[in-house]
């Protein structure tokens, strides 16, 4: 059984720079090697086994503006500076292949997945007038930031005191969603769940 680390994140958005991301990102990878299952062992090179580190260099200052000008979104503090230590991350616990960098970023109804999303969920609301679909809502307005078999999608229109948007994990397969106050709090919750599977070994 894998040992739990101790080290505690910061609690809030000011506290999360990229001297931040950086330390916790490098024991993130360290977690992510420890406990690859034998599926995802062969897939990692000697240089990710012995650095740790499945990240790329951080996004400028430049490319982060261009960025929101693209989306039209203010980037929420703790995604914003995850960028600027990282831009993108390809080692993630559960269900998810990575987390996107600037270029990727996309609103969830372009993209070919978002489309077939709402395609689906557009006929069982038309099924049901009076109940309009809380994800058929959600898949309109979001911005996806990380994706694999399950999806995590940023809601705009959820805003919060300090700066942060809400997240939800969708997970396809069941048709369900878990609702997260902070990108920082979604990428902790999945470093958990790297370790609760590798204990259960699923």
């Amino acid at each position: 059984m894998p040992d739990t680390p101790t080290w505690t994140p910061p609690q809030t958005p000011e506290e999360w720079r990229p001297e931040e991301w950086r330390p916790y990102l490098l024991e993130y990878g360290e977690i992510y090697v420890r406990t690859a299952n034998e599926y995802v062992r062969p897939y990692l090179t000697a240089e990710q086994v012995e650095t740790h580190w499945f990240g790329a260099a951080p996004a400028d200052e430049h490319t982060i503006a261009a960025t929101e000008q693209r989306l039209g979104l203010t980037l929420p503090p703790s995604l914003s500076t995850f960028l600027r230590a990282t831009d993108g991350w390809r080692a993630v616990g559960g269900w998810i292949d990575e987390i996107y960098g600037c270029a990727d970023l996309a609103w969830l109804r372009d993209t070919e997945m978002g489309a077939e999303l709402i395609e689906i969920y557009s006929e069982d609301e038309q099924e049901d007038d009076d109940d309009p679909n809380e994800y058929l809502v959600l898949f309109r307005r979001a911005l996806r930031i990380a994706a694999g078999e399950d999806l995590w999608l940023l809601d705009p229109t959820l805003t919060h005191p300090d700066g942060e948007y809400t997240l939800f994990q969708f997970y396809p397969k069941y048709g369900d969603a878990r609702e997260y106050s902070s990108f920082a709090e979604l990428v902790h919750d999945s470093r958990d769940t790297m370790i609760k599977l590798a204990e259960t070994g699923e």
